[in-house]
């Protein structure tokens, strides 16, 4: 199976060797997505494989996913939240006793663009790891203008938890060349090995 086959060769480059890894594929034409949780299980939407058009674009969006743990972005939103919840029930409790505009304010002014700045992390650290098991790492720019142009509704940035596509592919543009620089190294390492 594909997800099996990309997965095996990003592990190694994601120094997660020691986990289990599990491969879910949830049988869902609709929905475009995948995600891995703590502990190697991953998660991938079949409605996600088609935009992927073959190994080196699932490799995006799976590297993406393994990087979350890699850069153990869990845990940092656990981290982050306990610092910044005990402040948000006192200014609640002061100023607005439903907590609804603290909340919402938190989540705009923290939460979201945290979690953007996350997502732009997963997306350097995947596109390298895959440049480093030698995909193609430009298939990363492809697969998020195949998700661009799939996506019917785009929300502005500043209401999502995600970058936009537009600046995903900017961002990965800049990155490209140390991308192409890795993967090259990774080829000489691999002749050496053979």
């Amino acid at each position: 199976m594909m997800v099996h086959r990309v997965l095996d060769r990003l592990i190694p480059a994601s120094g997660l060797e020691g986990q289990e890894w599990e491969v879910h594929v949830i049988d869902d034409k609709e929905q475009m997505n995948a995600f891995v949780i703590p502990g190697g299980k991953v998660f991938v939407f079949s409605g996600l494989l088609p935009i992927c058009n073959g190994e080196d674009g699932l490799a995006t969006v799976l590297g993406h996913e393994i990087a979350h743990n890699v850069a153990h972005h869990a845990a940092e939103n656990y981290s982050r939240l306990s610092l910044v919840l005990p402040l948000a029930y006192l200014v609640s409790f002061i100023y607005d006793v439903s907590g609804n505009l603290t909340f919402t304010l938190l989540d705009y002014a923290y939460n979201k663009p945290g979690s953007r700045k996350q997502e732009s992390e997963a997306d350097y650290i995947g596109l390298m790891m895959m440049a480093q098991s030698l995909f193609d790492p430009e298939a990363a720019v492809e697969l998020w203008q195949r998700m661009e142009k799939a996506n019917q509704v785009s929300i502005p940035q500043f209401l999502s938890t995600h970058p936009s596509n537009h600046n995903r592919i900017a961002k990965i543009q800049e990155w490209l060349p140390k991308a192409r620089m890795i993967a090259e190294q990774s080829k000489d390492e691999y002749g050496r090995l053979l």
